[in-house]
């Protein structure tokens, strides 16, 4: 039995972030109904990702949108609206991502929601909570890591602000929703009282720099500077970065200097003392033609036995080749309801040595309504 099976989840969210904190709920047991406007359903049947068409919808919402369940319901029609009230009263999580105020206007807030089911535990994400110059801005990723300084850490430093390749800030809200449920649900198992979550892309994204912005505060307001080449972290000094071979890519961490220089046999780093942060652009400099003379191989022969962290760069296709890789299991088949099957990541989590797989695809648009009004609203 997984942890949140007999968890009834509504989930009227949308795009990624709301989506994504359901789905990690989802592969943790809950049954989650995700409610979708007829006719046009999630935005996010229609964001394409890379042009890729999956049975006639995007990838995007394949993979993040398995194990659910999918009920159409018009929000604004008063007969839907009665029905998704009486699912509401049944429900442990009703969570959505809506912009402030939209679930107000429909009649279904918090305050709104806890009159028919007091005991429910109300989770939402915004884009930027009570910040009163944005609260109406889209809250759209690639505008939060611009407006949260993420740009200014990824890249070289001459290379301007830089977006990082996956729509983070998204996944952490979502990841920080899906904690706040589940402390909200622990909460009501002990005293059977609900909770209002609250989680905005904004503080997730402003959260996830705490290192950097613990430094920030406390080295004397100084701007995070990145190096001139092979930048990996602005507060990291010299050799923390990625190196061409003559092969592949490098990536060396943290490292003392003497001891490379004697490793890989590169006189010119001899000049350089232990500590070395202020020197790191010149370290890096000679590093980088140094690593260029011999390939990948070579070097993690030298290195990986003298306890160097270090590790070669792969590509998904290298990744998918390695034996590492194909030990996780990490990949499985999914089906949707019409027998169309895709293969997508499971749930990272294990628990009692047990790995959390679904073969449950993605819903079709309101594939499931007949059976939820039989079961959970008695029509």
């Amino acid at each position: 039995m997984r942890p949140l099976e007999d968890y009834l989840i509504v989930d009227f969210s949308q795009f990624l972030s709301g989506p994504s904190a359901s789905l990690k709920l989802a592969d943790l047991g809950a049954r989650v109904i995700k409610i979708e406007k007829p006719i046009t359903g999630d935005i996010c049947r229609t964001l394409y990702c890379s042009d890729l068409i999956m049975n006639e919808e995007s990838s995007i919402f394949h993979t993040i949108n398995r194990n659910k369940e999918s009920f159409a319901a018009d929000l604004k029609n008063a007969e839907d609206l009665k029905l998704i009230k009486a699912l509401l009263t049944k429900a442990d999580v009703v969570m959505h991502n809506f912009r402030p105020g939209v679930m107000e206007r429909i009649g279904l807030s918090y305050e709104d929601v806890k009159t028919i089911n007091p005991q429910v535990v109300y989770a939402e994400i915004s884009g930027y909570g009570n910040h009163p110059d944005l609260i109406k801005h889209p809250g759209q990723d690639l505008l939060l890591q611009s407006l949260t300084a993420l740009t200014w850490l990824t890249g070289n430093k001459n290379d301007g602000p830089v977006a990082m390749g996956l729509s983070i800030v998204d996944m952490l809200a979502g990841a920080h929703l899906a904690q706040g449920i589940l402390a909200a649900l622990y909460r009501k198992t002990i005293n059977n009282s609900g909770a209002l979550v609250q989680v905005s892309m904004l503080e997730s994204a402003i959260d996830f720099q705490f290192e950097t912005i613990t430094t920030y505060f406390n080295d004397g307001g100084e701007l995070p500077i990145r190096t001139k080449s092979n930048n990996a972290h602005a507060y990291l000094g010299a050799p923390y970065g990625i190196y061409k071979t003559s092969d592949g890519f490098l990536a060396l961490a943290m490292g003392s200097i003497p001891v490379l220089s004697e490793l890989l046999k590169c006189d010119e780093l001899l000049q350089f003392p232990e500590i070395t942060f202020e020197l790191r652009n010149e370290i890096k400099k000679i590093l980088a033609a140094h690593l260029k003379t011999q390939n990948t191989a070579y070097w993690l022969a030298i290195l990986e036995p003298a306890d160097i962290w270090c590790a070669k760069v792969l590509n998904y296709q290298e990744l998918f080749e390695e034996e590492g890789f194909k030990v996780l299991d990490f990949i499985q088949k999914v089906t949707m309801g019409d027998g169309y099957s895709y293969e997508t990541t499971r749930c990272p989590i294990k628990i009692d040595g047990e790995l959390l797989t679904s073969s449950k695809g993605s819903p079709k648009l309101g594939e499931h309504n007949a059976k939820i009004l039989e079961e959970l609203i008695n029509i």
